[in-house]
């Protein structure tokens, strides 16, 4: 409750302007946070790792136009935050002042290993993660999802029902120490990774352990990699622990073979919600259906020239939240004030 006339017109001046106020807005209390939150992916600030190479992220950016944008948090890779890894309270706090979260943090960066389907390896792998998790993640984040990538697939493609044992058993022994501090395992099935099409995902859900392994939901990946994610989220909601909401062309829906890597260097892949490829209308419904508790978050690459503007395009997804999928919990978004016309480059 607002105490005085000075504060609510502070509040109101605020509402009507966050720039103006040299902050952002406040994120609800705890008791008030909404059963959805929503958030955008590091990535969009890190390059799109194609034509704009990876040159370790701008998190300082990120932080202040996901505020900005009025979203409740943003979702980086470990190589966004190496300058925090050791001081997971400083970027703590740049979340808080900015009054967003952080929904978590994907695996990647120099000294981490992500070798999840050769056995030799495997156990440091399962080090990395689970350290990764309690030292940094816990911190920053509190109990969330760990959404984690799995590294490539083996020479040649394709993956052998061993290797897909050893996928599992590594994940299990990752979701059962995470589990101990209030983590949960969330690996991401991801095009040109070892769960990329759909009987690799089945049978690593079969394999794993459901107290222990869940996985992070793409709306995209799971339709370029041949799946029909409406089907995937109605038959599968208990194991999923985070998701992730982006397009495709409607050409790949049911494709049997998956998109090239060849074919996203000419064009990406990944478009805005709106584009066809995914019938969100469904897939939302089951969502709320199931009264999900958790982080949605706009999964997207740094657009590419000719892809449209940073801003725009995070507008766009934001737009079609609000006025298709009727999400009303987001923030009044402060526009035209983006420092990043094309990417947000580094200081």
């Amino acid at each position: 409750m607002l105490k005085s006339d000075s504060s609510r017109r502070r509040f109101m001046t605020c509402l009507a302007g966050a720039a103006a106020c040299g902050t952002f807005l406040p994120k609800p209390a705890a008791a008030e946070l909404p059963q959805i939150r929503y958030g955008i992916s590091g990535q969009v600030w890190e390059g799109d790792g194609v034509l704009v190479k990876a040159w370790g992220g701008n998190i300082e950016e990120g932080i202040k136009e996901t505020a900005r944008l009025g979203f409740d948090g943003i979702e980086p890779f470990r190589q966004h935050i190496m300058r925090y890894l050791d001081h997971p309270e400083r970027l703590k706090k740049q979340l808080d002042d900015a009054g967003i979260a952080m929904v978590s943090c994907s695996n990647g960066g120099p000294n981490m290993s992500s070798n999840f389907i050769e056995t030799e390896g495997t156990d440091k792998t399962i080090a990395d993660h689970v350290a990764f998790a309690r030292d940094f993640i816990l911190p920053v984040a509190g109990p969330t999802a760990f959404k984690f990538n799995l590294g490539r697939r083996p020479l040649g493609g394709v993956m052998t029902d061993d290797h897909l044992k050893v996928l599992a058993d590594t994940l299990n022994r990752i979701g059962q120490k995470t589990k101990v501090f209030g983590i949960k395992a969330a690996p991401h099935p991801h095009i040109w990774g070892p769960m990329e099409r759909e009987h690799e995902v089945r049978r690593v859900l079969e394999l794993t352990d459901p107290q222990y392994v869940w996985i992070t939901a793409d709306t995209a990946h799971l339709t370029l990699g041949g799946m029909d994610p409406v089907r995937v989220f109605r038959e599968n909601f208990g194991r999923i622990a985070e998701i992730h909401y982006k397009d495709c062309d409607p050409v790949y829906r049911g494709n049997k073979v998956t998109p090239t890597q060849e074919m996203h260097r000419t064009k990406t892949l990944y478009l805005n919600m709106g584009a066809g490829g995914v019938d969100f209308p469904a897939i939302h419904k089951i969502v709320l259906d199931h009264k999900y508790r958790g982080w949605i978050s706009l999964d997207y690459d740094a657009p590419r020239p000719g892809e449209g503007r940073l801003e725009e395009n995070l507008l766009v997804n934001r737009n079609y939240l609000v006025n298709v999928l009727k999400v009303r919990t987001l923030r009044p978004a402060q526009t035209g004030l983006s420092a990043c016309e094309y990417v947000c480059r580094p200081a």
